[in-house]
């Protein structure tokens, strides 16, 4: 057991697992969430393409990314399993996503479609570097401290993303550089994309890959015959995929109104600082509530809070149909901010829990496509409701029956114990 002093103390591979969270929550937050979005519809609507379309364009986007990185997911999870090819594929995925986000910068502002494909591609990179570097967390920490890591990740991740973020908001309102704004924007995304380079370094550092596969002949088959015998075992393994199953669900609206939030609040709207500027708040509202949403879950459980979160999301999606000012969605974008990181956090830790460490990144590839697949509904059904209705905030209400799926699956799981975690 730990003491209350160790509980709050991080060894050195921790501390690098959480700084690859505030590595990359940068692209998260200024490409995914706030300024590309903003951006990419100034662009191709400055080229004659309607706002209704435009959203849907970017939504369609998001989805061809996640489905790339959706198939691919178990079987690049099940080649990392063996030993000495994790990090590899790692730092393969970080540097796609890294390349494609400096490239935004050299593409002209008349060229929204190619600027849109880019986005695509550093999506998919950012999505398969996740894989691995979620299933490392069974590496770096125990499973009495995986709440605690996790939580701290999406935490400290939410307070790196801001400190690019606010230097851009700074430069964007002073307007003391003697640039354009479309050149401000580009240097954003080169900015991003170092500080996503520099703060990975401690991780390929001190994160090391401790549980493995020894190395077969035939990696990419023999791989294939992994996956295909742990499904022939799903029964063995029911308690994980009845878990993926209610996180298929429930992640799907989480992540949708997280790659959507600015683009909805620009169709009622709001000018694009103002959105910017809600964006931070809520960056600075999910650190204290993820941290603390790991606080619970220790003493209620992660089940529990998880469904604080659920409830709380449902909420969201019927308060977005009020949305007609900025004080409105400054409410919308705090809510998000209590629950969006707990939500996630607790997820990713419930699952380390459930799997068996020896397959971990087989795992989380299994992991990886429910939660991105999943990405795929929510953007198109939003896409097309905005589109059908002429009203993207009807997409965001209809966002409600994923959340209500998915909190009466997960009423199935049962919580790991001390006696039937897997090792």
């Amino acid at each position: 057991m730990d003491s209350q002093k160790e509980r709050f103390k991080y060894t050195k591979p921790e501390k690098s697992w959480i700084l690859q969270d505030w590595a990359n929550s940068a692209y998260a937050i200024m490409v995914t969430t706030a300024v590309f979005p903003l951006f990419f519809k100034a662009v191709s609507e400055g080229s004659g393409v309607s706002a209704a379309n435009s959203t849907a364009y970017l939504g369609y986007a998001n989805s061809i990314g996640t489905l790339v990185v959706s198939l691919l997911a178990p079987i690049l999870g099940a080649i990392a399993d063996y030993k000495g090819y994790r990090n590899p594929m790692f730092t393969l995925a970080t540097g796609l996503g890294i390349i494609a986000t400096i490239s935004f910068a050299f593409i002209p502002d008349e060229n929204w479609l190619v600027l849109l494909t880019l986005y695509a591609i550093s999506s998919i990179g950012y999505g398969a570097a996740n894989i691995f570097y979620d299933a490392s967390l069974v590496d770096t920490t125990t499973l009495n401290r995986m709440n605690r890591v996790s939580s701290a990740g999406y935490g400290w991740g939410y307070i790196g993303s801001s400190i690019p973020f606010v230097i851009f908001i700074f430069f964007q309102l002073t307007g003391i550089l003697p640039v354009s704004q479309s050149a401000l924007i580009k240097g954003g995304f080169v900015a991003t994309a170092l500080w996503w380079f520099v703060f990975t370094i401690p991780y390929w550092k001190n994160v090391e890959q401790k549980t493995y596969i020894e190395k077969q002949p035939h990696v990419v088959r023999n791989s294939f015959l992994r996956l295909w015998e742990t499904l022939k075992n799903i029964r063995q393994y029911r308690n994980v995929f009845l878990f993926l199953a209610a996180y298929f669900f429930y992640i799907d609206g989480v992540g949708t109104i997280f790659q959507m939030a600015t683009a909805i609040g620009s169709d009622i709207g709001l000018a694009a600082n103002d959105l910017i500027v809600v964006m931070m708040v809520s960056q600075f509202v999910a650190f204290p509530f993820s941290i603390l949403y790991g606080i619970l879950a220790g003493r209620f459980g992660n089940k529990k809070m998880i469904y604080v979160g659920i409830i709380t999301y449902t909420f969201i999606c019927i308060y977005a149909l009020t949305l007609d000012s900025l004080v409105t969605f400054i409410v919308l974008a705090v809510l998000v901010g209590t629950a969006q990181g707990g939500i996630q956090a607790l997820s990713r830790s419930l699952f380390g829990q459930l799997i068996p460490k020896k397959h971990a990144n087989e795992f989380f590839g299994f992991y990886n496509i429910f939660g991105k697949f999943a990405a795929i509904i929510g953007p198109v059904l939003v896409a097309v409701i905005s589109q059908r209705t002429g009203n993207s905030l009807n997409g965001v209400f209809a966002l409600i029956i994923l959340f209500v799926i998915g909190g009466a699956i997960l009423y199935f799981v049962e919580e790991p114990t001390r006696e039937t975690k897997l090792n």
